[in-house]
């Protein structure tokens, strides 16, 4: 029999929850369900207000995985979703996505077996960039302490312009930096973005390349700046990843950027790690909510 839940006064049918969605480690669809539950505050918070693209897995890390912004088949009527333009969707015509608004609709797009990717700008105003979002992607033999090295110089350059970055890890092996921005035209952020991965490149030639060309990545950390491209989403602070492991993207201080980029510290966590960072922390992505964030350079 399927398990009945009521959350928020809905009630939600949970399935399969003694699967093993991760069998390198044994976690069960309960126990990544159970993490979305204890972390569903902070997630909330980044995704409140976004519309939501879903990378769903369904038969586990080492299943099919397939990536979909519209509302999945059977989307209950009370999951909210919005109309989002072409210009968002990457040349499809006006479509709809589901906005996560809540714990109901957590559990729910979490029973799905999902990760949660969204875009740098919200619903209510499509393609107006609120954040900045670097990806910092090793080409091997290139690493996490590659990726470090490379977001301090970044950190540093955007304080230069009044900026100040937050990072989490990739969940995969990388790292993100993402910055709070005054609201802006996705395209102007998109340049200002390029400009900066292309300064990265020309102070750190070779370390880091800005250009997405498999054969120029080897060794190197690719900065891809092309996710703050409106129609483009980034996977969403404290989501699970579709690896062999449950890895988390998860925030991270400078302190641990510093270390890592020292070689003391992988940066590398999973599921069961985020109540006691969330302790110890609390959510370090918090200072992007809300307003006051400095305009682009003029």
């Amino acid at each position: 029999m399927t398990p009945i839940t009521e959350v928020e006064g809905r009630r939600l049918s949970l399935s399969n929850l003694d699967k093993v969605l991760y069998p390198a480690t044994g976690t069960t669809k309960g126990e990544l369900l159970h993490h979305y539950a204890r972390t569903g505050a902070p997630l909330l918070a980044h995704l409140a207000g976004r519309p939501v693209s879903f990378l769903r897995y369904p038969d586990g890390s080492q299943g099919e995985a397939f990536f979909t912004k519209n509302p999945p088949p059977g989307t209950p009527e009370w999951v909210k979703s919005v109309d989002v333009p072409r210009s968002a969707r990457r040349g499809e015509d006006r479509g709809r996505q589901v906005v996560v608004d809540g714990l109901a609709a957590l559990m729910w797009a979490a029973n799905l077996v999902v990760e949660f990717h969204t875009p740098q700008w919200l619903a209510d105003s499509p393609a107006v960039a609120d954040r900045i979002v670097f990806d910092l992607d090793p080409g091997d033999p290139a690493t996490i302490e590659d990726c470090c090295r490379v977001a301090l110089w970044l950190r540093g350059r955007l304080a230069d312009d009044g900026f100040e970055a937050y990072a989490k890890t990739s969940g995969a092996k990388g790292l993100h930096l993402l910055v709070g921005v005054a609201p802006t035209p996705s395209a102007e952020v998109s340049a200002y973005a390029k400009l900066l991965a292309r300064e990265a490149e020309g102070a750190m030639p070779s370390l880091v390349v800005h250009r997405m060309r498999r054969d120029l990545r080897t060794g190197k950390v690719f900065v891809d700046h092309s996710q703050n491209s409106a129609a483009k989403t980034t996977a969403t602070p404290y989501t699970v990843r579709a690896r062999p492991e449950p890895t988390v993207s998860a925030p991270v201080t400078w302190d641990e950027v510093a270390a890592c980029a020292e070689g003391t510290d992988g940066l590398r966590f999973l599921l069961d790690d985020m109540p006691g960072r969330l302790d110890a922390h609390g959510d370090l992505m918090a200072p992007l909510f809300g307003e006051g964030h400095p305009p682009l350079p003029s």
